[in-house]
């Protein structure tokens, strides 16, 4: 099968190669997937660069979208010819999405709605699947307000429609107006361009004064310091899937103990087996009624990998990049 990899960290140009790999056989409870395409997630480029691989080669990419063309021994022969898409498929393994064929536990291949494309398929691994299990953390919506921080980012920007769908006001912070523009088509009722405005100051003018219930937060390193700053109301809840840097960050205890504050972190790659259940059967409900909508940013073949690779660690893209494998 074509496949692209690589067997040392660096740069994209220098480390990945595109070739001929062996196809895989999928084992005992496993399928295989021809895949159609392959998302490319901030965290894989920076896998590619930093992360030990501990094994000869890895194939990256943990999200993709195809179809089962085989299975192992203990699943059902029904699944043969069903559209799927993946979660996980480069996590704790070497064999990712970035190949023509994948194999991995048939639970990681979750039917996709006839209605979804390969490509928005593509897009739910983990942009999707942490935008979802984040709001659910949340709990009860209807009524309340809360803080998406970078709303037009891939994690975002689905953040923002299921926030808006559950009932809450949304306000995100955005980095530029045709960002502004791509959180607004989201449901984002308010936007604060963090480069030019300042979000504490901002987010007490539209609450007035009060602060938001909730923040769904991608950057808890630059976050953690709102919180000292009225962001959130007493009692609220801030939710954070990342951060920019993973050093410590300070966090003002004393507003938080006194404002009865709720921290939640989460990592979505090891979401429990009752967590992940809920997002994907919620996803599934969400594009099954048509309600979610999927931005692609930028597409390319698997021969242009490097450059899909750049395009992440450029940023500036408005929605995911995407591989197309067939």
């Amino acid at each position: 099968m074509r496949a692209a990899w690589y067997s040392r960290n660096g740069e994209a140009r220098e480390v990945l190669t595109v070739g001929e790999l062996p196809t895989p056989v999928p084992g005992p409870g496993e399928v295989r997937v021809r895949l159609a395409t392959s998302g490319v997630n901030p965290s894989d480029v920076k896998a590619r660069r930093t992360r030990p691989l501990g094994t000869d080669l890895v194939v990256p990419h943990s999200d993709g979208a195809g179809v089962i063309d085989a299975i192992g021994p203990g699943v059902s022969p029904h699944r043969i010819g069903e559209r799927v898409w993946i979660w996980n498929g480069q996590w704790q393994r070497p064999m990712g999405t970035a190949a023509e064929f994948i194999a991995l536990p048939e639970a990681q291949a979750v039917p996709l709605p006839d209605a979804v494309d390969f490509a928005a398929g593509a897009c739910l691994g983990i942009p999707a699947l942490t935008a979802f299990n984040a709001v659910r953390l949340l709990s009860d919506l209807h009524g309340k307000t809360v803080l998406v921080i970078g709303a037009s980012s891939a994690v975002g920007h689905y953040a923002a429609q299921i926030a808006a769908l559950g009932g809450a006001r949304v306000i995100g912070t955005v980095g530029s107006l045709e960002k502004a523009a791509h959180a607004r088509d989201a449901g984002v009722e308010a936007t604060i361009d963090y480069k030019r405005e300042p979000v504490a100051q901002r987010v007490k003018e539209l609450t007035h004064g009060q602060g938001v219930d909730a923040i769904v937060d991608m950057d808890f390193s630059t976050t953690s310091q709102l919180l000292s700053q009225g962001v959130l109301k007493a009692h609220g809840t801030l939710v954070s899937y990342g951060s920019n840097a993973y050093g410590d960050a300070p966090i003002p205890f004393r507003d938080l103990l006194f404002g009865s504050v709720t921290l939640h972190f989460f990592l979505v790659y090891d979401l429990t087996a009752a967590q992940r259940r809920l997002a994907v059967d919620g996803l599934t409900r969400l594009m099954s009624a048509g309600e979610i909508e999927h931005t692609i940013g930028a597409r390319f073949p698997l021969d242009e990998i490097a450059a899909a690779h750049e395009a992440v660690e450029r940023g500036g893209l408005i929605g995911n990049v995407i591989i197309d494998l067939a």
